[in-house]
């Protein structure tokens, strides 16, 4: 869980991009749009889950900053309301009760 939180601690994006997944946030699905970029029927754990959206972002963020013909700001969006989806999901799974 540690090594999860510093990757999300460190993720550093634009402000626009971040305000724009924020609003994505009350739609997610998690059976719909993870099964869907996924492109699987076998959901992964929270954790899982997250590690795998970060590398996605991660290549998604280079496409940006490289200025990319490309990079998708749409796709760009939707895996980052995923790995704050699941990032919170997580986080609620972790809490001591």
């Amino acid at each position: 869980m540690l090594d999860i939180q510093s990757l999300l601690l460190n993720l550093k994006r634009p402000n626009l991009l971040v305000k724009a997944a924020l609003y994505g946030l009350d739609d997610y699905n998690r059976t719909i749009h993870l099964r869907r970029i996924l492109g699987t029927d076998r959901l992964p754990k929270p954790a899982s889950a997250v590690v795998k959206m970060i590398e996605i972002e991660q290549e998604l963020n280079t496409a940006r900053i490289e200025k990319r013909a490309t990079y998708s700001v749409a796709r760009h969006v939707e895996i980052l309301v995923v790995i704050m989806a699941e990032a919170k999901m997580l986080q609620s799974t972790m809490r001591p009760k």
